[in-house]
């Protein structure tokens, strides 16, 4: 089986203008076949998130006409938004709405779901979106629209900003995307108004990102990242407030912008595998986004030289939203106005400077979270997880049930390039369920093609091994299917373990459960409000590679080692020299330095072919 919403890398989508012109075309044709009578654009299956969605296609289609000046679009364009001014927007209260500061306000709204009090939780991003339709519109419409109708629109952003901003609680889902969004959308609406007025909604927007979501990032993995529902990142949303960060820069020229989403964009490049797979979210962990995504991932992957566009997106998405018979639905549209608009080019190489909390060289990566243990290894085109044992989740020494890898001080960590190898070692002190300290050394070294893991640790006692991870998926061309096998080697001995026990807290990679699936099932509450990261954690036990000390180990050491990718034997050796331990394998020799490290206490690391 594939993943759903894994697919395609969005930099293999063709964004050249003659492109962009056939997608406009396309929406064209079906946006003209479509429209009704009154000048409704929806899509007629779509159901929730219509707020913004008949705007959206009419704003598409203003932006085809400054392209092409089709003579069949005038008529559409007007005709359409006339539509959205008579039968889509809201003034009185929708019953239910719990986020209201002020009731009966009298301001406009766009609804989520069209029949009072049917799903009101979703009004304040459907009119977050609505405002981004319109003020792409008002731009684009001139021309088309007289001056009186493009007033008009002015004059409804207005009142949509001010239910956003003064009748509801700021960000009431506590959605970074959102969020900026509401952000972009006043700093947008400020370019028509006049000058006193566009300064006051300029000052309140930018008083907003500064106050209610800058002051409140999340640090993760070494990065401070806009809170995304309750949690740092998420692979569907995460990616979309890069978009919303790109514009925001573009609008503004705001250098907060930038900064925040430099930084944003360094840590989905760390955490991103060279395949484009990643997984874990508090909102969807497995689901990607697509269009929305293009315009953060191409203009700040160029600002900070990487290839950020390799991630897989849903392409079914790839050019705008579509319904189940692959109509297009206008959701979202103002994202193709935008990329379109933006001629940033990708960036199709890799980064050349460490990376904290990633290892990557050719085909191989590893990316580390906070703790500095492996969230994700990716070999031979297979991805492994971190396996869970008795609750715990990671990859290291286990013994007794035991995993040794949360620490009990300060994690240190040694990056080393040389000729063709890439290397990082991580020392972590943890202590045992005995409360006994350890110092795990983990030494993870790759040619580009594969990857060895070795893993000393003073000597245990009993029957340690080393929790290797769970094989979970591999490529599969512009697809990504689900795998239980992976090429790994060890020197010790090596099992393919899964839970013996049934249940959701026990993930058998046989099965055709997805990672996202399961969280959801394990997760405080369902799918699209649960957190799936939240839900995984309660994982109890999961397939597993387990590998058996490596022989031939100094004896006061406990050395684990294993290779993950193509290969012959695997028969690595293992010295005590002064100052450290010696590996010697078929394509290097290292020396990992002792704990103690160097005279600041940090790691020692030397390693030749």
């Amino acid at each position: 089986m594939h993943l759903p919403h894994q697919r395609g890398s969005l930099h293999n989508l063709p964004d050249t203008p003659e492109a962009y012109d056939a997608v406009l075309a396309d929406v064209t044709e079906q946006a003209l076949a479509r429209m009704t009578p009154e000048g409704n654009l929806e899509h007629p299956d779509c159901a929730d998130d219509i707020g913004d969605t008949s705007l959206g296609v009419t704003s598409l289609l203003a932006l085809a006409w400054q392209r092409t000046k089709d003579p069949r679009l005038p008529e559409a364009i007007a005709r359409s938004t006339r539509f959205h001014l008579r039968e889509r927007v809201f003034t009185e209260d929708n019953p239910g709405y719990p986020n209201l500061r002020v009731r009966d306000s009298g301001l406009p709204y766009a609804r989520y779901v069209l029949e009072p009090g049917a799903h009101p939780i979703g009004d304040w991003p459907s009119t977050v979106w609505a405002l981004l339709q319109l003020v792409n519109l008002v731009d684009l419409a001139d021309p088309v629209l007289p001056d009186e109708e493009r007033h008009g629109l002015v004059e409804l952003g207005r009142g949509y900003w001010r239910w956003l901003t003064e009748a509801t609680f700021f960000n009431p889902q506590e959605a970074g995307n959102q969020a900026i969004g509401c952000v972009v959308g006043g700093l947008m609406l400020a370019g028509h108004l006049p000058s006193g007025e566009a300064e006051a909604v300029r000052s309140r927007a930018m008083s907003l990102y500064l106050d209610e979501i800058r002051a409140h990032r999340v640090r993760d993995r070494g990065a401070l990242l806009p809170p995304e529902h309750g949690g740092a990142y998420d692979n569907n949303y995460g990616p979309i407030s890069l978009s919303f960060l790109a514009q925001a820069h573009l609008v503004s020229g705001e250098e907060v912008f930038a900064e925040d989403g430099e930084a944003l964009a360094h840590y989905i490049d760390a955490r991103l595998t060279t395949g484009g797979f990643d997984v874990g979210g508090p909102r969807y962990s497995e689901q990607h986004s697509a269009f929305e995504s293009v315009l953060g991932l191409r203009y700040f992957g160029h600002r900070v030289g990487a290839d950020l566009g390799r991630y897989r997106g849903d392409t079914r998405w790839a050019r705008h939203a579509v319904a189940a018979d692959g109509g297009i639905d206008g959701h979202f549209a103002f994202m193709l106005v935008w990329q379109i608009q933006d001629t940033t080019p990708w960036h199709r190489t890799p980064g050349t400077a460490p990376a904290g909390h990633q290892l990557r060289a050719g085909s191989v990566s590893v990316a580390f979270d906070s703790r500095m243990t492996p969230s994700l290894v990716e070999a031979a085109g297979t991805y492994v997880l971190p396996a869970a044992v008795g609750r715990q989740h990671g990859f290291g020494p286990v013994i007794d049930g035991f995993l040794l890898c949360r620490p009990m001080g300060e994690v240190r960590v040694r990056d080393l390039r040389t000729g063709t190898l890439t290397a990082k070692l991580v020392t972590k002190p943890v202590v045992t369920r005995d409360h006994v300290l350890r110092h795990v050394r983990s030494l993870y070294v790759t040619d580009g093609i594969r990857l060895w893991m070795t893993v000393a640790v003073e000597r245990l006692g009993g029957t340690p091994y080393l929790l290797a991870g769970l094989p979970y998926a591999a490529d599969d061309g512009d697809h990504v299917r689900r795998t239980d096998v992976a090429e790994v080697s060890s020197a010790g001995p090596l099992r393919l373990t899964h839970p013996v026990a049934a249940g959701p807290d026990h993930f058998d990679a046989r099965s055709e459960t997805t990672q996202e699936q399961a969280a959801f099932v394990l997760a405080a509450d369902p799918r699209g409000y649960g957190n799936p990261d939240e839900g995984w954690s309660h994982l109890v036990a999961s397939t597993a590679f387990e590998a058996d000390p490596a022989p031939g180990a100094p004896d006061d050491l406990d050395v684990f080692a294993v290779r993950y990718g193509p290969g012959d034997t695997f028969a690595p050796a293992f010295e005590r020299v002064p100052g450290g331990l010696a590996v010697r394998t078929e394509a290097f020799t290292a020396v990992i330095g002792d704990p103690a490290g160097d005279a600041r206490g940090e790691p020692v690391l030397t390693l030749h072919r």
